[in-house]
C-alpha cells in the first residue's frame, strides 16, 4: 500500500478524526480568509493570493496542533526536565 493510501486509511473513520478536521478547516479558513482580503481589497486577485498563502501555512500549524492535543488527552507528555540528571549537578542535589 503506498504511503498517501495507508495515511488516509489510518486516518479515517475509525478513531483519528485530525486529518478529516484539517480539511474541513482549511476549506473554512480559505473561504473567511478570501472574503476578508476581497472585501478589503476589492481586489479578486489580491484576495485569492492572500487567501491561498495564509490559509495554507495556518492549516499546517493546525494540524499538528491538533497532534499535540491528541497526545496530551491521551496522557502521553514529553519527559519532564530534570535538572540533577545534567553532569555539572553531580553531587549538589
Amino acid at each position: 500500500m503506498s504511503a498517501l493510501k495507508l495515511f488516509v486509511h489510518n486516518h479515517g473513520s475509525k478513531g483519528d478524526q485530525s486529518l478529516i478536521k484539517t480539511i474541513t478547516f482549511a476549506i473554512t479558513h480559505f473561504t473567511v480568509a478570501f472574503t476578508v482580503a476581497y472585501l478589503l481589497t476589492g481586489d479578486i486577485m489580491i484576495g485569492s493570493l492572500i487567501a491561498m498563502v495564509e490559509p495554507a501555512i495556518n492549516t499546517v500549524a493546525y494540524f499538528f496542533h491538533e497532534r499535540i492535543w491528541a497526545r496530551r488527552a491521551a496522557g502521553v507528555t514529553p519527559p519532564a526536565h530534570n535538572p540533577c540528571s545534567l553532569p555539572q549537578a553531580q553531587g549538589q542535589c
